[in-house]
């Protein structure tokens, strides 16, 4: 069992509990997935592009991608339907843990004049959506090896009915949200 998942259970867990006045432990929020998306405009021209980013993907998540494809066609960016435009994978169970883990702790207090994360960036029903302009943020990625900066969706999915109890399940697993 991952840190994360051990402090979910151990802590988190009891502490939801007794704040939300809950009488089954099955109401408590819970982690569902982490989406993690990069798009990719550049590989209509440039095919290597998305080979790169796949790499790269697939070592920061350490899970193969699945290509995106366009859904409609757009003539000014000569976008066809079909065309490849982006990568995403799904994490959940034990990567997604540790991905969360690697996040909080390595790769957020990693960044540039940290003050915290935005405690605004809610859905309204209790997920978190976060963008990086930078995926060479992440310790696993080799800045050598990179043929060029990307930007990096991150997407943390909860089943909390809203954003509080959402907010309240993140700072309680240690995401470290800004002050203001």
């Amino acid at each position: 069992m991952s840190r994360l998942k051990e402090k979910y259970v151990k802590e988190v867990v009891p502490a939801l509990m007794k704040h939300r006045n809950y009488k089954n432990v099955m109401q408590v929020p819970r982690l569902e997935k982490v989406i993690l998306n990069i798009g990719l405009g550049e590989a209509i021209q440039n095919a290597k592009a998305m080979e790169n980013a796949q790499n790269d993907l697939t070592t920061i998540a350490g899970q193969h991608p699945v290509i995106t494809r366009s859904k409609k066609s757009i003539a000014n960016f000569r976008l066809r339907i079909g065309m490849p435009i982006g990568l995403k994978v799904t994490l959940r169970g034990e990567r997604m843990y540790e991905f969360l883990d690697r996040l909080f702790n390595a790769v957020l207090p990693r960044s540039h004049e940290f003050q915290g994360v935005s405690a605004t960036a809610f859905d309204g029903r209790g997920n978190y959506a976060l963008g990086f302009k930078e995926h060479t943020i992440f310790p696993e990625i080799e800045f050598d090896k990179v043929d060029k900066v990307r930007g990096l969706e991150v997407v943390i999915n909860t089943t909390a009915r809203s954003d509080e109890e959402g907010k309240q399940l993140l700072e309680l697993l240690g995401m470290p949200f800004s002050k203001d």
